[in-house]
């Protein structure tokens, strides 16, 4: 055969599994002790994805928004090659929309621009002294609950369109103990009553992540930053995931016996 010779196609490979898609913040790949690589094995995505005998496809960055979820929809190339094989879309996106914002966001998001680099590193000191002094105002948010759940029905619509029959699982925000926010978090109540509503209306379920890690997130285990978990807050966001996914996907399989 030469490398002109066309390649044979395989007519007895197995069928590809399903891609459990999750487009997230830093909830999703940060562990006790900071961030982890995709394929990290104790992060909860890759402990749903076990327990269903999926693959996974985790499209996140941290202090991702839904506008930057919807930003991902249209602009990376892995969720446009993730759609077609996805069992189930997990939205774990929202929670740092709640959080306090009295500095504009896209202030936060420009420093990484400023030069030259010492301007750079003295704008990041100051926003960091600003940031927590300024947090007990509570508001504004980085995004208004109204706006989080527009951008959560523009993706969900447009999957919709692609494929109708595709699952989508939303979340309400998880909760922190972060002194950069000195623990303020009014935000968080009146975003999960927004999303619940969308939800309800769009027959959308939910996977309550506040109800899955406070118990963590308040404990020695957690990261000490307060706002990520440890291992036992995966564990118990996997364990909810996992169940959300069963209920939509009725070719979902079993818990595997000890992951649990």
């Amino acid at each position: 055969m030469t490398s002109s010779d066309p390649t044979p196609i395989e007519t007895d490979a197995a069928p590809r599994r399903p891609v459990l898609l999750v487009i997230g913040d830093s909830l999703s790949y940060y562990g006790p002790k900071g961030g982890l690589p995709a394929d990290h094995p104790q992060i909860w995505p890759n402990l749903v994805a076990a327990e269903l005998g999926w693959d996974v496809e985790l499209v996140a960055r941290i202090g991702w928004t839904t506008r930057d979820a919807w930003w991902a929809m249209t602009q990376d190339p892995r969720v446009w090659a993730a759609i077609p094989h996805a069992g189930a879309v997990v939205l774990a996106v929202g929670g740092m929309d709640t959080l306090p914002s009295p500095l504009p966001t896209a202030l936060r998001e420009g420093l990484r621009y400023i030069r030259p680099p010492a301007l750079r590193r003295a704008a990041r000191t100051a926003y960091g002294w600003l940031q927590p002094r300024l947090s007990p105002l509570g508001r504004p948010v980085a995004l208004p609950p109204r706006v989080s759940v527009e951008y959560l029905e523009t993706i969900r619509d447009a999957l919709a369109y692609m494929r109708p029959d595709l699952p989508v699982i939303g979340t309400l925000p998880s909760v922190h103990r972060s002194e950069q926010y000195r623990s303020v978090h009014a935000g968080r109540l009146p975003a999960a009553r927004a999303i619940t509503r969308w939800a309800a209306e769009k027959s959308v379920p939910l996977v309550d992540l506040a109800e899955a890690v406070r118990e963590n997130v308040f404990s020695d285990d957690a990261n000490p930053d307060g706002i990520h978990w440890g291992w036992e807050g995966h564990r118990r966001v996997a364990a909810a995931v996992g169940d959300a996914v069963r209920i939509v996907h009725r070719d979902a399989e079993v818990p595997v016996e000890g992951l649990r």
